[in-house]
């Protein structure tokens, strides 16, 4: 349980050091943030697979297969619903967020609202994996969701700062949406512990969730801004590091 608890708090947490550094370099290039997200996309597919689509398949014995595909398109399409009510990351980050002179505050605040909104179901994700009982497995898909954190953490300053929110809200709102990563964490975690019958679900489920984000948002926001190559080799970077991570650890 300590360990449950200690992830979920970096995995939060690394949402507010994804801040700091956007207070901190409040005019990094695109360029480079796409490069990390990419990377962040990396790790979480190898992750996604690796950790949580392939136990399902395990664990689900005769009806493994069945019970895997539903989980994944579960889990997706309650990703979908999601953007359809508050839409997230690329279909929110426009000129309107990036020009300090036209900046809409009601837009910045429903942009940070669907960040914390999406943070729920990725924290699920990290707490359903201790489920398998593979500690070493359930920290490398932690550590991937807490990567891609990092860059969202930084997007969340410029445009709060440009809309005229002072520094201390905007650092506070940072941290609320840390905050409900942690939650999901931990309901993820007890959910699959008081229901062990649900893993092979939640473990597909959660794997829909992370597959769902890496291709409608990950993906799209890294390759906007011209840096398509770099972005694609540091997507296979991230995943093939995770591999190896994954080959050592066993």
């Amino acid at each position: 349980m300590e360990m449950v608890l200690l992830t979920a708090l970096g995995v939060g947490g690394a949402t507010v050091f994804g801040s700091i550094i956007g207070f901190l370099f409040k005019n990094l290039s695109h360029k480079f943030s796409d490069i990390v997200l990419s990377f962040a996309a990396g790790v979480m597919l190898a992750a996604a697979v690796l950790g949580l689509v392939l136990p399902s398949l395990e664990y689900g014995g005769d009806w493994g297969i069945l019970v895997t595909i539903a989980g994944i398109f579960t889990g997706a399409l309650c990703l979908n619903l999601i953007d359809k009510l508050v839409p997230h990351l690329h279909k929110l980050v426009g000129p309107d967020l990036e020009d300090h002179n036209n900046a809409n505050l009601s837009k910045v605040l429903l942009f940070v609202t669907a960040i914390a909104i999406h943070n729920l179901p990725e924290g699920i994700a990290a707490g359903v994996s201790f489920g398998t009982g593979d500690d070493s497995q359930a920290l490398l898909i932690a550590g991937g969701i807490a990567l891609q954190n990092i860059p969202e953490g930084m997007v969340i300053i410029g445009p709060m700062l440009a809309a005229g929110v002072t520094p201390k809200k905007t650092f506070l709102c940072a941290l609320i949406t840390g905050l409900i990563e942690v939650v999901g964490t931990l309901l993820g975690y007890f959910a699959v512990s008081i229901a062990a019958a649900i893993l092979p679900f939640a473990l597909a489920f959660a794997g829909g969730t992370m597959l769902y984000v890496i291709s409608d948002e990950m993906i799209p926001e890294t390759h906007a801004h011209g840096s398509q190559q770099g972005a694609t080799y540091a997507l296979l970077v991230g995943f093939c590091l995770m591999l190896l991570s994954d080959v050592l650890l066993k």
